[in-house]
């Protein structure tokens, strides 16, 4: 049984701390590509952002109106998180944006505890697939956990 709990998203908010120490980057290897035709280091933090924002703006106003949860086309969604991260948006600039925005979202949840714990759909389906388990925003932040996590292996693959 997965635990989706308040410690859920203590663990996503603790993912801050080590994307702070991405701050010592040297340029050359934030705009360092993962692998061959893969997004850059700088993309994938533009991409986390971007999808705490759309949680923080998006989702969670909908859920407060009785909506359920409904995702945008992931390509062309990560494609424009990728331009953001070409725009010429500094490194320190980025990783500001990504704190304050997942400190922004973490403070909501905390805040909205039904909110986050409300049983709704995700692109109008009530159950994970994989898991069986009823969608909830919580359950999402429980994916998206590991969804750092797989880029944060990424990315410590690329620097060493």
């Amino acid at each position: 049984m997965i635990d989706l709990s308040q410690e859920t998203i203590y663990r996503y908010k603790q993912f801050i701390d080590w994307t702070d120490t991405l701050r010592d980057l040297n340029d050359n290897i934030w705009f360092s590509s993962i692998a061959e035709g893969k997004a850059t280091v700088a993309e994938i933090i533009s991409h986390l952002r971007q999808w705490d924002h759309y949680l923080l703006h998006t989702i969670i106003p909908a859920l407060r109106t009785g909506e359920g949860m409904v995702f945008p086309d992931f390509d062309s969604f990560n494609q424009q998180a990728y331009e953001f991260a070409r725009s010429g948006v500094t490194k320190d600039s980025m990783l500001d944006e990504f704190k304050q925005t997942r400190l922004q979202l973490v403070e909501t949840l905390l805040a909205e505890p039904d909110i986050a714990a409300k049983h709704v759909t995700a692109n109008g389906i009530a159950n994970c697939p994989h898991t069986g388990t009823p969608y909830s925003l919580l359950y999402i932040i429980y994916e998206f956990i590991q969804h750092d996590i797989h880029h944060q292996n990424q990315i410590l693959s690329v620097i060493g």
